[in-house]
């Protein structure tokens, strides 16, 4: 399995950018889609954005237009972070925002989460 470790996260007003950053170790080379999904408090978790190796990038309608995913720089190869850029954000966007590494076969790895807060 991955180990992946989120930062980034922190108090931004309505209408502001974070970038948050996931940076993956371990077994990395099994790992075909990364992804961020979130969660607020008494709410499912919701699946924000996915990207594979070669860079193919989705995302609920939610956040379409607002947050971009990205990998780092070497396309087809193993991923050692993916980004969340995240403007024009929304009170209704607060949660624990989760960075998930996606193996072709097996578990997928978790990381420890990071809070994002969107309040005046």
């Amino acid at each position: 399995q991955a180990h992946l470790v989120e930062s980034g996260g922190g108090l931004v007003q309505p209408g502001g950018s974070l970038r948050l950053s996931c940076a993956a170790s371990g077994n990395i080379f099994s790992i075909s889609v990364m992804a961020w999904y979130r969660q607020a408090p008494g709410n499912q978790r919701e699946l924000v954005a996915t990207i594979t190796r070669s860079g193919s990038t989705n995302y609920a309608d939610s956040v379409k237009g607002r947050f971009t995913i990205s990998r780092d720089n070497a396309m087809n190869t193993a991923m050692k972070a993916v980004y969340l850029q995240m403007n024009s954000l929304k009170p209704e966007d607060t949660a624990v925002y989760y960075c998930v590494a996606k193996p072709a076969l097996g578990a997928d790895s978790w990381g420890q989460g990071t809070q994002v807060t969107v309040s005046s």
